[in-house]
């Protein structure tokens, strides 16, 4: 990507949908929803976790965010099954 803030700005509109499937799945609720919070909260400590030790090993935040962008096409595809 030639300009940092289109990529950042394709991962907040794609993440939208994360949220949008991730919510409906929550509101199910029983043990697909329980699953699914125990899910999000650790891949959340995990991407943490991955962007940091990017960034303290001289990767540039256009590797964090194109990281960023393969996790929620993976939970995109992942959620609408």
């Amino acid at each position: 990507m030639f300009n940092p803030f289109f990529a950042s700005m394709l991962l907040a509109i794609e993440a939208q949908r994360v949220i949008e499937l991730r919510l409906v799945r929550l509101a199910w609720g029983g043990q697909e929803g329980w699953a699914e919070m125990n899910s999000m909260v650790f891949e959340k400590i995990a991407a943490a976790t991955e962007a940091a030790t990017t960034l303290m090993t001289g990767g540039s935040h256009a590797m964090v965010v194109a990281r960023y962008r393969e996790h929620v096409a993976a939970n995109t595809t992942r959620l609408e099954a």
